[in-house]
């Protein structure tokens, strides 16, 4: 009992790193907060929903990675680039806020509001496998096995490509980058890209292991990603992992407790309790400082 619901936190946890390392990369990097973050994340999930009645799984991901994507540069482009100025965040914010709304209210127009099934094909996803003693769900495997290939994939480009050293310098000072000949623009519009991709991915893996894409997703699941990332520390992207998996098995042991009512809660307790003791989070030092850790 305890077994499984220690590993069902951590696929959990994993899903929360995968959206607040998202909201980590924009505002660590950009020093910009993405309130349409979580809507795409909810978009995620409609995005494979619709993948997979045509098209085999893996193509269902990587349209949910390119999609998720686009949908981050249309937004920097629709809510943040005329807003550059430090007096502008706040318009900024409140801007792709009311993009968030509105590709939500889409989905309600589109789907309705009712949670929409999502079924994963037969086959050995649809299996289950002994685990210290536990029997696990192979989808459980794959969710963590794609959540892991993509932080991997997030620090080697931050730490072995130009881009990522490009990224990097940027979190330091725009001007500065820009003065080393760096594209400021394009920089900005593959963070915002790689952070969406992420959050589409996230939402795609949530609906096959919930079974089913729902409209409100953004607003309870996307949301928590929020509060992780002020718990492991703004901008902070091995703050976002470790207090993802933090609070998926927090959550789970409130079942095993009996505490299950109260597990809506418990991100936002935990929120309390680090930034009582921890005003930055359990980290700081936003994205520049991942090279300095490697």
């Amino acid at each position: 009992m305890l077994a499984g619901q220690i590993i069902n936190g951590i696929v959990s946890g994993a899903m929360y790193a995968l959206v607040a390392i998202g909201f980590s990369l924009v505002i660590g990097v950009l020093d910009k907060l993405n309130f349409a973050h979580p809507e795409v994340f909810m978009f995620g999930g409609f995005i494979g929903l619709m993948s997979m009645s045509h098209l085999p799984m893996p193509w269902a991901f990587a349209m949910a990675f390119i999609v998720g994507g686009l949908i981050g540069v249309l937004t920097e482009f629709l809510a943040f680039r005329r807003f550059q100025t430090a007096d502008a965040k706040i318009t900024a914010a409140l801007a792709s806020m009311a993009l968030g709304l509105v590709m939500a209210d889409l989905v309600h127009k589109w789907w309705g509001t009712e949670p929409v099934p999502v079924t994963p094909p037969e086959g050995w996803l649809t299996g289950r496998t002994s685990l210290l003693g536990v029997q696990v769900l192979n989808l459980q495997f794959l969710i963590l096995g794609i959540t892991i290939v993509l932080m991997i994939g997030l620090q080697l480009l931050l730490q072995r490509t130009r881009m990522g050293r490009q990224i990097r310098a940027l979190a330091e000072s725009s001007v500065s980058a820009s003065l080393l000949g760096i594209h400021v623009r394009r920089v900005t519009q593959t963070v915002f890209f790689i952070s969406s991709a992420l959050a589409a991915e996230a939402g795609l893996l949530l609906a096959l292991r919930g079974g089913a894409a729902s409209s409100d997703i953004g607003l309870t699941f996307g949301l928590k990603a929020l509060a992780i990332m002020a718990i492991g520390g703004l901008g902070d992207l091995r703050g976002a992992v470790i207090g993802g998996l933090l609070v998926g098995v927090l959550e789970s042991l409130m079942y095993v407790f009996g505490f299950g009512r109260l597990v809506e809660i418990t991100v936002w307790v935990a929120m309390i309790v680090v930034l009582t003791f921890r005003p930055g989070g359990l980290f700081g030092g936003g994205v520049h400082s991942q090279e300095q850790r490697a």
